[in-house]
């Protein structure tokens, strides 16, 4: 397919259904990942799942505060 080593992607609604899917892919073809979900636990416990150098962050898309952090907060990991 094609090769993301090296590169960084933050995948929003990484928790379950297709966020988590589009996860395991990019993941698959060598990014890092920051995982961003409101379910803190299963964030966690995906990031270990996938192993690397993943990293969870939490975040409610609903709420714009929220929001305005998350992308300061994957560039800061």
């Amino acid at each position: 397919m094609f090769d993301l080593s090296g590169m960084t992607a933050l995948v929003t609604g990484a928790s379950g259904g297709i966020g988590s899917s589009i996860a395991r892919s990019l993941a698959a073809q060598g990014a890092r990942l920051a995982l961003s979900g409101s379910n803190v636990d299963k964030l966690n416990a995906f990031a270990a799942e996938l192993g690397g150098d993943h990293v969870a962050l939490p975040c409610d898309l609903s709420d714009p505060e929220s929001v305005e952090k998350l992308v300061p907060a994957a560039r800061a990991q």
